[in-house]
């Protein structure tokens, strides 16, 4: 496997065929010419059905890998996630990455010259919505000879653009991925681009937007403006890091006794100055006002399930732990509603320091995420071998009870499903259709990479996602021992599944009472494999208080299946010994009143 990355590459300019009416707006206005940048890496395949379209972010361009001239200069902003064997693999995919409608990189924007005046259009631009953008690079694509798409990809303002994408054409692609984002901003995200579009508009250089030919523009006010969005992109964490209070030279100088004695503070400025030189004012404003009207949840009627329901495609939605301008909270929230809307949908979440920006600089497990979703590695070219966690914690005669008592094409939901065994079991040898829960990333992975879907969740944190009786079935194999609070778990599963299966090691085995007995120490078995001090056990309990709990919460045993390793634990459970014989027990649970 090569990991050199797609090489030299060449934006190119594509000028789109347009109706005698032009392209129309959503919100009125006309463009009766358009230019769109774009840039492809990989092979088109014979029946072009192999195309990953990836959005940008909202100041992001066509350039997403490889290089112009020299990769150590101006490598493209998602170079580690595309190329040979990287997240998107372009040995099985060609990607199509283009700039967005109203930018300033080549794509038809404010500082693009009208036909009809010979000038640029400045302040008459007409007024962006995101269903534009999608619009726009709908067209691209049909001018490239594409009418579907194996998925469609983006983080922070590109994720709204996957969401759009897959809510005004459903039939259109196979997967989506979005990363870092919401289906509308937070007040607080809100507030930071009242204050931008502010600092840009009171500079007197704004000229209304029109200040091509008329001087420098509002660069004092677009440098402050992307100044207080870097301060959104990093989390606290890595700014004093990288940072903390430390001064930088000079400071203290008298010559300037306003002048910030920060570090932080060069930072900013450089980042501002930077942007000045490959920005236009106009561009970020418009397309920062489709990003604070994109709403998911009014075009729903107030319901985000109803803004979602039109998607066909199967999702992913990825959060980062650290992220404060898109919090994790909005990522879940569309995760949530995808699932009561009864979508194909992946949840999971990153742990990264580095706050929102983390989808683009620290990347390794969003890589491993990616590449495990998309269909062709799923499928099993290049697919992650299965994490060897070197305990197998269900026996495969666990699994051959629990396929007995799932009917063919149940729904199952499975707690703490490791690395998706029994979901596949259940897939092919009963037709079932499943999900999974788990909080290990490594396992969710391996999940993904299986063809399942999955939500990476703290199972004590509960299972609010998920609707009352979503499922036929919910399976909580050898996990219930390990989770904080047992009791409140195994009644959740009994509200969104009509039927719960459970495992747990029985520690009234005679075995384990025996070695303790006998030692003094607490016991280590094929049951409970794992020495006191690392032990992921921490309720050790007997078939018999299992027993009392289902009692206390008017849970309704329909059945109990014992299972021991041992001649005399199986004579044992015979004799009607079942406490004393089980070295694992499966259990079969309802509701007291349910049939």
């Amino acid at each position: 496997m090569t990991d050199q990355g797609v090489g030299i590459v060449t934006t190119q300019l594509a000028q789109i065929n347009l109706p005698p009416e032009g392209f129309r707006f959503e919100r009125g206005g006309v463009l009766h010419s358009l230019e769109i940048a774009y840039e492809t890496y990989g092979k088109l395949a014979p029946d072009r059905r192999n195309v990953i379209f990836i959005c940008t972010a909202l100041t992001g361009d066509a350039h997403a890998a490889g290089y112009h001239t020299d990769p150590a200069v101006d490598p493209g902003w998602w170079d580690a996630m595309i190329g040979p064997g990287r997240g998107i693999d372009t040995r099985y995919y060609h990607v199509v990455c283009a700039n967005i409608l109203g930018g300033c990189k080549g794509t038809t924007g404010p500082k693009s010259i009208n036909p009809a005046t010979d000038a640029s259009y400045g302040s008459t631009f007409p007024e962006m919505a995101v269903g534009d953008i999608v619009e726009a690079h709908c067209r691209l694509l049909a001018h490239l000879g594409i009418d579907h798409l194996a998925a469609v990809v983006g983080g922070s303002f590109g994720g709204m653009q996957v969401l759009q994408w897959a809510v005004k054409y459903p039939d259109m692609m196979d997967r989506c991925v979005c990363i870092a984002t919401a289906a509308s901003l937070s007040a607080q995200a809100l507030a930071f681009d009242v204050v931008a579009r502010n600092v840009i508009t009171a500079d007197p250089g704004w000229c209304d937007g029109d200040y091509y030919g008329r001087g420098p523009g509002p660069v004092n006010g677009l440098a402050q403006a992307r100044q207080l969005g870097h301060i959104t992109y990093l989390s606290q964490d890595i700014m004093n890091i990288r940072f903390g209070r430390e001064r930088r030279e000079g400071a203290g100088d008298p010559a300037d006794e306003h002048r910030s004695e920060f570090q932080i503070a060069s930072y900013l400025e450089h980042q501002g100055a930077k942007f000045v030189g490959r920005f236009d004012a106009n561009s970020y404003l418009s397309i920062m006002r489709a990003m604070d009207d994109f709403d998911l949840k009014a075009k729903g009627g107030g319901s985000l399930e109803e803004g979602l329901r039109a998607i066909k495609a199967k999702m992913l939605v990825v959060a980062v732990s650290t992220d404060w301008l898109f919090p994790p909270e909005q990522s879940k929230e569309i995760a949530n509603a995808l699932l009561r809307a009864g979508k194909a949908v992946s949840y999971c979440l990153l742990k990264a320091p580095y706050g929102h920006d983390a989808f683009l600089v620290d990347i390794a497990d969003l890589v491993s995420v990616v590449k495990a979703f998309l269909p062709w590695v799923q499928a099993g070219v290049d697919a992650a071998a299965p994490v060897d966690t070197g305990v197998s914690l269900v026996a495969s005669s666990e699994h051959t009870e629990i396929l007995r008592m799932i009917p063919a094409g149940a729904r199952v939901l499975d707690i703490g499903c490791g690395d998706g065994d029994l979901l596949g079991m259940l897939r092919d040898q009963r037709g079932a259709s499943g999900i999974g829960v788990d909080i290990d990333l490594r396992q969710v992975v391996q999940v993904i990479n299986r063809g399942h879907d999955i939500f990476q969740e703290d199972i004590d944190g509960g299972l609010a996602m998920i609707p009352d009786g979503a499922y036929d079935f919910a399976v909580l194999s050898e996990t219930l021992q390990v989770v904080q609070r047992p009791r409140d778990v195994l009644n959740e599963m009994l509200r969104v599944a009509r039927e719960g299966i459970v495992s747990f090691p029985n520690f009234g085995y005679y075995g384990l009472i025996g070695q303790l007995i006998r030692s003094g120490r607490m016991p280590v078995g094929s049951a409970l494999p794992f020495q006191w001090y690392n032990t992921p056990n921490i309720h050790l309990f007997t078939l018999r208080d299992f027993e009392r709990l289902c009692q206390e919460d008017g849970i309704r045993i329909q059945e109990v299946v014992c299972l021991s390793d041992t001649r005399l634990g199986r004579l044992l459970v015979s004799l009607g010994l079942r406490n004393q014989g089980a070295e694992r027990v499966l259990v079969r649970v309802t509701r007291s009143g349910c049939e």
